[in-house]
């Protein structure tokens, strides 16, 4: 069995998947070393050692590549897969394992300091935010979680995370552990609290 088989993914997923991944991972590194304003489509291009036709065949425009990262951890709020989650303190605790895993994946950090640096970007990143709830909302009920439970975990966990966005500041390395803190605090505050 070949690894193609193996994974299920074939050669030519695979080299797609790599080309993605090498215009993505060029975008971020120029975006890094000049600013995003400062980098053009052609730069990306070039550095990524792929023609300008390539890189507008896997991304709209620049700035779709700060937001393309679908990670395996936004893959995974697809799937209804895994142990039921029959009610709040079940679902936030999913909750918090994916938005913790979310914001400890490396290239993360780097959008967090883009978006933080560059306002034309946070109009958008408050729409991946939102649909990411939405997301997160689908997944609990696809697990069992009654609908009152779904929506009120999904958007603690949105608040957890834009907690940690803020507390993190300039340290977007930070924001793995601000999350985490934050849902400790949520759940140190427990029901008589947050009534």
């Amino acid at each position: 069995m070949n690894a193609d088989t193996a994974t299920g993914e074939s050669l030519r997923d695979r080299k797609r998947r790599q080309t993605r991944e090498r215009i993505a991972e060029a975008a971020f590194t120029l975006f890094d070393e000049r600013g995003f304003g400062e980098v053009t489509v052609d730069d990306i291009a070039a550095l990524a050692e792929v023609g300008r036709t390539t890189f507008f065949r896997y991304f709209g425009d620049k700035e779709e590549v700060v937001f393309a990262q679908e990670s395996d951890t936004l893959r995974e709020l697809e799937s209804g897969d895994g142990p039921a989650l029959p009610d709040l303190a079940a679902a936030l605790a999913e909750s918090r394992r994916l938005v913790v895993a979310l914001c400890a994946e490396a290239r993360h950090a780097a959008y967090a300091r883009l978006v933080d640096k560059h306002p034309e970007l946070a109009d958008r990143h408050a729409r991946k935010l939102r649909r990411y709830g939405d997301r997160l909302e689908q997944h609990l009920l696809a697990r069992g979680t009654p609908r009152s439970a779904a929506v009120l975990a999904s958007q603690i966990a949105l608040a957890c995370y834009r907690t940690a966005w803020r507390l993190a500041g300039d340290d977007a390395d930070a924001l793995a552990r601000e999350a985490d803190a934050a849902f400790d605090a949520v759940a140190e505050a427990g029901p008589a609290e947050l009534s």
